[in-house]
């Protein structure tokens, strides 16, 4: 299975989000009045599900403000929402340095695993981020010829963890958002790009930043990078990206509009497929509320080739590949610009941590994405190092040789995950030495034999001893009184 990670595309700008900051080292102004913030095309999902809570957008803050914080979170993606919201829990005080305002990037990562399901249940934020509009799905199946090569079902897992959620991105962040803006203790800076990191005696002390939100400094115990796999502040720290060109393919990305018209076979509608054909395999799932998302591997950097025969050869390719989607296809596709190519790679930064910093996600280690595991691990990284930071900010110690205790514990997973992936990828691209008819039956041979449910849990739950360390959590944090 393949989800993409967040790309680079902004929509048109709405509002942006502005809390109260947690403290600033100079006089302001006073906060703007606050009002529900407001998403085009939302409001009508929302209804169609139950009403659902918005996170408060005042009026941005002036320019040129200095805040402090205990902790910098760089990125609000869900590794640095869920880490906030953890730390927030904890009484510290955290600042969250955002470039885009209002979600405004195209999120092309939709899936959850089991795991994340579990964690972000545990912290209270699943239900309202289900509320706003989802697709559970129960299987992936590798199909080739009108015949399954691998399916693996979901409902053999325990409930209420049972399957696949393919969700907007944008909802789970909003009701992090929703979430992180009840405590005093919380700033959310977006609109803002950082610039250059702040040193002390040598020691990352806090992070400057401008864009349309204003400029800014925050100073802070550590700043932790979680933004993405071209991290700015890694970047700027001068840590290496490790980037490895291990799965020699791209992923062209698009989104098709499910029209009703029966022309798919309604029993895959919450099934995640990948379509077989040649070496240019295809996913394809339901994405909330009436989108099709689908996924064509290509060889790496390929792309171009099949591009300078015009958008119509594209198009006949596709068709091809996936015929249940062939007219949708052909009517709704109506120019390159609604494609997006994204570039895959795996990559592993060479070190997560330095004095006053600490990497996580993908700003530490970019994975394919193949296998879905991209928000996933995401989820994880930042449910494992909430107890690291938070003994390191009680101790006073942000040291290299502290923070990077969380390289140490995370690092067994990422590689197993790594060559899970490079697994997955091999039984996708490659056609091996069995004909296509005694391939499904071979498959479901392999569901009922130990290995099969190892695999799948491995897919599903990542490390499934990570759980949340509540043992951190503080009893009546302060929480805002006008929100």
């Amino acid at each position: 299975m393949t989800q993409s990670p967040r790309t680079e595309q902004t929509r048109p700008t709405e509002q942006t989000r502005q809390t109260r900051p947690a403290e600033r080292t100079e006089q302001t102004r006073p906060a703007h009045p606050t009002r529900p913030a407001e998403r085009a095309g939302q409001a009508g999902q929302a209804g169609a599900a139950g009403r659902t809570e918005q996170a408060p957008r005042p009026g941005p803050a002036p320019a040129g403000e200095e805040f402090t914080a205990d902790i910098c979170v760089v990125g609000a993606a869900p590794a640095g929402l869920v880490l906030a919201l953890l730390l927030l829990k904890s009484g510290l005080r955290v600042a969250v340095v955002e470039r885009a305002r209002a979600h405004q990037r195209e999120f092309r990562g939709e899936i959850l695993q089991p795991g994340a399901l579990r964690l972000l249940d545990h912290l209270g934020v699943l239900a309202g981020a289900r509320a706003r509009g989802a697709h559970e799905h129960t299987r992936f199946r590798l199909v080739e010829g009108g015949r399954a090569l691998l399916d693996i079902d979901y409902r053999a897992l325990p409930a209420p963890y049972d399957h696949l959620l393919s969700i907007p991105q944008a909802h789970v962040l909003d009701e992090l958002l929703l979430h992180c803006e009840k405590y005093d203790g919380f700033t959310y800076l977006d609109g803002r790009r950082v610039g250059a990191l702040l040193r002390t005696d040598g020691r990352i002390t806090g992070v400057t930043a401008d864009g349309p939100g204003g400029a800014c400094s925050v100073r802070a115990h550590v700043v932790v990078g979680a933004d993405g796999r071209f991290s700015k502040v890694r970047r700027l720290a001068g840590i290496e990206a490790g980037r490895t060109e291990a799965f020699d393919s791209d992923v062209l990305w698009f989104k098709l509009t499910d029209d009703g018209s029966g022309t798919r076979d309604r029993e895959t509608v919450r099934d995640v497929q990948v379509f077989r054909a040649g070496r240019s395999p295809v996913l394809v799932y339901d994405s909330w509320p009436d989108r099709i998302q689908i996924g064509w591997t290509l060889p790496h950097k390929k792309f171009k080739d099949v591009a300078a025969q015009g958008l119509d050869h594209v198009k006949e390719q596709l068709a091809l590949a996936i015929p249940p989607y062939a007219r949708l296809i052909r009517e709704q596709i109506g120019s390159m610009r609604d494609l997006s190519l994204l570039d895959v790679f795996s990559g592993r930064a060479e070190r997560w941590a330095d004095d006053g910093l600490v990497l996580i996600g993908d700003a530490a280690h970019t994975h394919s994405p193949i296998g879905a595991q991209g928000i996933n691990l995401a989820i994880q990284d930042a449910v494992l190092v909430h107890p690291l930071l938070v003994a390191a900010h009680h101790a006073k110690d942000a040291s290299a040789h502290v923070l990077s205790a969380f390289e140490r514990t995370r690092s067994a997973d990422i590689e197993q995950v790594m060559r899970l992936q490079r697994l997955q990828s091999r039984a996708m691209l490659s056609h091996g030495t069995f004909p296509p008819r005694v391939r499904p039956k071979l498959a479901a041979l392999l569901r009922h034999t130990p290995a099969y449910r190892k695999v799948l849990d491995r897919i599903a739950y990542g490390n499934p001893s990570i759980r949340i360390a509540e043992e951190c959590f503080v009893p009546d944090v302060p929480e805002r009184r006008n929100r």
